[in-house]
């Protein structure tokens, strides 16, 4: 599953799919804090992929950010033990705030970043000259 607010976006990763006959996969558009919010409370994740978010640089938009303290509580309700949270980003401000709020959070522990399941770069991560990568389990 796959969320984005941008529609674009989400065209864009659906026409891959079709390519790629990926029936399993399926797209969402909406705010990541609103589909959390709109989950069963039976919906449990294994893993959670925070692929290069907004990093909203300017102070004044910072709670726009996803990565906030509320959003990992919100997504630790829907994860299992041991679910992997996995978060890159190329603004390295971003970075560093959301590697703080992990370890100060009740239900995230950080793992070792060589951690991720699998790797295929991004079209962002293509563009980036460098990224950082933050690997956490539910507790």
């Amino acid at each position: 599953m796959g969320v984005d607010i941008a529609s674009d976006r989400i065209a864009r990763a659906n026409r891959k799919r079709e390519r790629a006959r990926l029936d399993n996969l399926h797209f969402v558009r909406a705010d990541a804090d609103d589909f959390l919010a709109a989950l069963s409370e039976n919906a449990r994740f294994t893993a959670i992929f925070i692929l290069f978010p907004d990093p909203w640089p300017k102070r004044r938009h910072n709670k726009n950010r996803v990565m906030k303290p509320e959003f990992l509580s919100a997504a630790a309700a829907v994860a299992g033990k041991g679910t992997g949270l996995y978060f890159r980003t190329d603004h390295e401000p971003y970075f560093r705030e959301v590697a703080e709020a992990v370890r100060e959070h009740e239900d995230w522990e950080e793992a070792s970043p060589a951690a991720w399941p699998f790797e295929e770069a991004t079209v962002f991560q293509k563009r980036a000259e460098r990224h950082f990568s933050l690997v956490a389990k539910r507790r």
